[in-house]
């Protein structure tokens, strides 16, 4: 049973989580095109694998992956890849805010994915939660769709890679610690990225294309490398001292410190229409966590 000092432990990560997390994206927004941005999201697990594989191995948290956990761990890694490289590059052309609110239709998704792969059970209100959430997306996508085009659908594909991200994690956060996962996961990571920005050294491809940054964004890719993995290790803590249907809600509140950080950086505000749609996921994410946490107090039925 969860003691409630600890469950105040895990609400407290999961709120530093959604304070901070935005903080990364807006580094990363600051950055633009001075540096590629498949160089901006390999910096981000330069770090990870820099500060959280010590921190395992002096634990003692190390071991040796079997080859079915390998192609586990690659898996992940070019999923997480490749939607942390999507998620930056919209940033370049959309606020920081909007870009955060499309991406949480992830745990819609998540729960399809959940129904249809993992055979969890679903019931017709969250299905019609999800579509509630999805209708949300699409009143915040289509003004951006019209001004940036089809980069606005980015943060969709950033929450469909994500969900399947997640499902993976589900399969094998189980089967070691959460800093040896997350660092495992970054070395996978590495081996994908790095020889990809080295082929491309020169191409002329803006978005594959390294450089060697100036000394401002050589600061905010640190910025963005520490951030990325503080935040991930504040959710791995907050779900270890505390329930998932707990804390989860909690994230929600990464779009309120968004349009803060949006608002005093950049002069960003969502316009009305955003503004409907962030009620509506929200409205609708708070409905799906609420209604599997009441399934979850539920008494089994007699034999």
């Amino acid at each position: 049973m969860t003691r409630p000092g600890s469950i105040t432990l895990g609400v407290l990560f999961m709120v530093g989580f959604a304070m901070i997390a935005p903080v990364m994206d807006t580094a990363a927004k600051l950055i633009g095109d001075a540096v590629a941005v498949g160089q901006v999201a390999t910096t981000r697990f330069v770090f990870q694998v820099a500060l959280l594989l010590p921190l395992a191995w002096l634990a003692g948290w190390l071991h040796r992956p079997r080859p079915g956990e390998i192609r586990l761990h690659v898996a992940r890694a070019a999923l997480l890849l490749v939607a942390t490289s999507c998620f930056f590059f919209s940033l370049r052309y959309m606020p920081v805010a909007e870009a955060i609110s499309i991406f949480f239709v992830e745990p819609f998704i998540l729960t399809l994915l959940g129904a249809w792969l993992l055979s969890e059970p679903i019931g017709p209100l969250r299905y019609v939660a999800c579509a509630v959430g999805f209708a949300g997306a699409l009143l915040i996508i289509q003004p951006s769709f019209q001004t940036v085009g089809f980069v606005a659908l980015l943060p969709l594909v950033t929450a469909c890679l994500f969900a399947l991200y997640m499902v993976l994690t589900r399969r094998m956060a189980t089967a070691m610690h959460p800093i040896t996962l997350q660092a495992y996961t970054g070395m996978a990571a590495l081996v994908l990225a790095l020889p990809i920005l080295f082929a491309m050294n020169g191409s002329g491809i803006a978005e594959l294309d390294p450089s060697w940054p100036a000394p401002r964004e050589l600061w905010l890719l640190a910025a963005v490398g520490l951030i990325a993995t503080l935040s991930h290790v504040f959710i791995s803590f907050a779900l270890a001292f505390a329930p998932a249907s707990t804390v989860a809600p909690l994230q929600y509140l990464e779009i309120v410190s968004a349009t803060i950080m949006g608002f005093y950086v950049f002069g960003e505000l969502p316009n009305g229409l955003t503004w409907v749609g962030i009620v509506l996921i929200v409205g609708s994410g708070l409905f799906v966590f609420l209604r599997e946490r009441h399934l979850e107090r539920r008494p089994p039925p007699p034999p």
